[in-house]
């Protein structure tokens, strides 16, 4: 994602450089997110994350300043970003040793493709099987 007139070169840190471009998942423009509005109730706990495209931005950041694997992880963070808690919460369960089949956690990557829009979430869920299957982790049952 690029942004018009933004460089991830230059424009770091985006909460003091580039405050336009950091918005709250509801609109909020970032000098609207204070102590006060939060006790006035113009502020809900939603407002409080990141948005996809904030770290987004943060990926070309890491790109641009030669740190390819932190990019990855903030692209990671901006498809988790836009996916239910509960959601996540159920695939960190999946993950965890001895709780999922290879066949349950291909299962959880292709939802996460499907029906979030995640595919580098679901390629680390396919990465953590893998990883599974060879230490002995997964649950007992058909494994792929």
């Amino acid at each position: 994602m690029r942004s018009v007139g933004f460089d991830p070169s230059s424009d770091y840190p985006l909460g003091s450089r580039r405050p336009d471009l950091v918005t709250t998942p509801g609109g909020v423009r970032l000098d609207g997110v204070t102590l006060d509005a939060l006790r006035a109730g113009r502020l809900s706990g939603e407002d409080v994350r990141a948005t996809p495209e904030t770290l987004r931005r943060q990926a070309e950041v890491a790109r641009a300043a030669g740190r390819e694997q932190l990019a990855a992880n903030f692209e990671r963070a901006a498809e988790l970003a836009a996916i239910p808690a509960e959601v996540i919460l159920d695939v960190y369960t999946a993950l965890r040793p001895h709780r999922s089949t290879a066949a349950e956690l291909e299962d959880w990557a292709e939802r996460l493709e499907r029906e979030h829009g995640a595919p580098r979430c679901a390629r680390f869920v396919r990465e953590a099987r893998a990883a599974s299957l060879e230490r002995g982790l997964l649950a007992h049952g058909q494994r792929r």
